[in-house]
């Protein structure tokens, strides 16, 4: 027989933190709380990604715009070039005329393809912003019951500690009540 003290302890446990540093706006957590996984426990101060994922978006929006304009002009200068090659073939028109609506039509179709690469940019752009928009959003690795609530809104949160006392490095701990296993210290 073997009489030992020990502790009991979690194999799985996680202080949650941000990707960023930021303002905490909201908590959602209290100590001894049960929480699921991917549960929102927290959200950061999101008025500067905001605005940037705003502007991003009228972006997008402008650059649809643009593509549009530059689908319909192309369309018209197709059909002046197409009016204007059966004007030739009858000799009605000349070889210049036929020669500059040509360019023009190369020039939009030339144009429509730069402003479609825009367009790409300009929806990448927006997923960046909204992937930021989430990354404010802290949520639970995964399903547990909160230990310690570290911080409260108002105050600045990082992911990495700042050393000057003021910047918290985590929301919460989290506990995977189903992973617990014993540890003992046993005499040779």
């Amino acid at each position: 027989v073997l009489n030992a003290s020990g502790y009991v302890t979690a194999r799985r446990a996680a202080t949650v933190s941000s990707k960023f540093t930021g303002k905490v706006t909201e908590v959602l957590i209290e100590e001894g709380m049960r929480v699921e996984e991917n549960q929102v426990v927290a959200r950061l101060d999101d008025s500067n990604v905001r605005a940037s994922y705003n502007l991003a978006a009228a972006q997008l929006d402008s650059a649809r715009h643009s593509q549009t304009e530059t689908e319909v002009l192309l369309e018209e200068a197709r059909v002046n070039l197409q009016r204007t090659q059966s004007l030739v073939e009858r000799e009605l028109a000349s070889d210049q005329e036929l020669d500059r609506i040509r360019a023009l039509s190369n020039s939009l179709a030339a144009q429509l393809r730069r402003k479609e690469a825009d367009l790409v940019v300009a929806q990448r752009s927006v997923d960046i912003y909204q992937a930021q928009l989430d990354d404010l959003i802290i949520r639970a690795p995964f399903a547990g019951v909160i230990i310690s609530k570290n911080a409260q809104p108002g105050e600045m949160i990082s992911p990495v500690s700042a050393g000057g006392g003021f910047t918290r490095t985590g929301i919460g701990t989290i506990v995977d009540m189903s992973s617990f296993e014993i540890e003992i210290d046993v005499n040779e």
